[in-house]
């Protein structure tokens, strides 16, 4: 698998470099290039400055819309009384397009983190409570009943009969919600924020430096790539072998 990986994007980049020698255009320069950027806005410190920068708005961001989506979307599963009145307003901001909520936020409460940051929430929190909702109306009600028989304390039930249970489900908003708001954070940071990769490549893009946009835009995707191998991986295969081990069978 991983010498397949390998192969596939040493064939890639092979190709890139082929299409760009036979371009012979600024507007499309190759990987040699783009590394050669690379190398000098990390040397002098730029590329980690705007990194961490995209990096802390979407842990903060993407924390706060965890908590948000975890919050309604477990309470929607568990009351269908909630859920019928509620869903239309999950429904709605689930479906409304993100450059819309990030404009709404910045004209609301100026170009500010927290309008940034409160873009991101309010789009991504949508996503996390629906597959929550979704994973709690699955709840086996057999491990109710098993907790009031056994007097389980309500952290008890949370550990041992509803994390269990909604562990594939988070695992799916981790993934989805994750990746996404990588995404609009960019927008944000292109739209309203002086400092991320979003900025860096609207910045470049005045100045038509294509190399530059290129070096930016790569380092954010192997960014995202390693927190894919180093976090979202791992969890992924902890969820797999809860489903193939059977614990609640």
């Amino acid at each position: 698998m991983r010498f397949t990986t390998t192969v596939s994007l040493v064939s890639l980049a092979i190709t890139w470099a082929v299409a760009s020698h036979l371009a012979q255009s600024d507007a499309f320069p190759g990987p040699l290039a783009v590394g050669a950027k690379i190398f000098q806005e990390s040397a002098n410190g730029e590329l980690w400055v705007h990194l961490g920068a995209t990096f802390g708005r979407v842990v903060v961001a993407f924390g706060l819309a965890w908590a948000v989506g975890i919050g309604i979307g477990a309470a929607l599963g568990r009351s269908d009384r909630l859920d019928r009145w509620f869903w239309p307003w999950l429904n709605t901001f689930l479906n409304m397009p993100a450059l819309v909520i990030i404009v709404i936020c910045y004209l609301g409460l100026g170009m500010s983190e927290l309008a940034a940051v409160l873009a991101v929430v309010i789009n991504k929190a949508p996503l996390i409570a629906t597959n929550v909702r979704d994973g709690v109306r699955q709840f086996e009600t057999r491990y109710d009943e098993f907790a009031s028989i056994y007097r389980l304390s309500w952290t008890q039930k949370v550990r041992l009969i509803w994390l269990p249970q909604l562990e594939p489900f988070l695992f799916t908003a981790l993934r989805t919600g994750l990746s996404l708001t990588w995404k609009i954070i960019l927008v944000v940071e292109l739209l309203g924020r002086s400092s991320g990769i979003g900025f860096q490549i609207h910045l470049y893009f005045q100045l038509f430096e294509v190399d530059m946009i290129l070096a930016y835009a790569l380092s954010f995707m192997i960014a995202m790539q390693l927190i894919d191998l180093v976090v979202v991986r791992p969890l992924e295969n902890r969820v797999q072998k809860w489903r193939k081990d059977g614990q609640l069978a």
